[in-house]
């Protein structure tokens, strides 16, 4: 793969990052506070809201990293290689990990009888993708590593 790809991917995974951690420290509080102002009968859940959706960047921030270790081992020729398994693994339990602790969120706020429709949909679409995401990268680990079994079948024959 040629650098200027593996460039523009690693860029966008900067940019996403960024724009992300944006919204932790800026939109998030804001909003928190704009939502307690409105309807102070669930001003209970600012924090707790405001801890579990900043928690759940902690896994998406963990497979970014591993986004861009990938894309430095194709660079670097190495994307047949264990390191590459190990790396989708980590990104898969990532993806995994962000489905659970929305499910988690969604679930306290229906016992608290706080789940607006709109946070809904945005929820489900997070864990929608989240699992896709798991999916993906559970069957490139699985060719990979077929790959690799069937390389290192190769090298033993010659």
């Amino acid at each position: 793969m040629k650098q200027g790809t593996t460039l523009f991917l690693k860029v966008a995974v900067f940019i996403i990052g960024i724009t992300i951690l944006s919204l932790c420290i800026f939109y998030l509080p804001w909003s928190a506070n704009y939502t307690t102002e409105r309807f102070p009968e669930f001003s209970h859940l600012k924090y707790p809201v405001l801890i579990g959706l900043n928690v759940t960047t902690i896994p998406f921030f963990f497979a970014l990293y591993q986004a861009l270790k990938l894309l430095n081992y194709i660079e670097n020729k190495k994307a047949f290689s264990d390191l590459s398994v190990k790396t989708l693994h980590y990104i898969k339990y990532c993806a995994i990990s962000i489905s659970v602790l929305y499910v988690l969120g969604g679930i306290v706020l229906i016992l608290e009888s706080a789940l607006h429709p709109g946070i809904a949909i945005i929820g489900f679409i997070i864990i929608f993708s989240s699992v896709v995401i798991a999916l993906f990268t559970t069957v490139l680990q699985m060719l990979l590593k077929n790959a690799l079994d069937i390389k290192s079948e190769s090298d033993l024959t010659v």
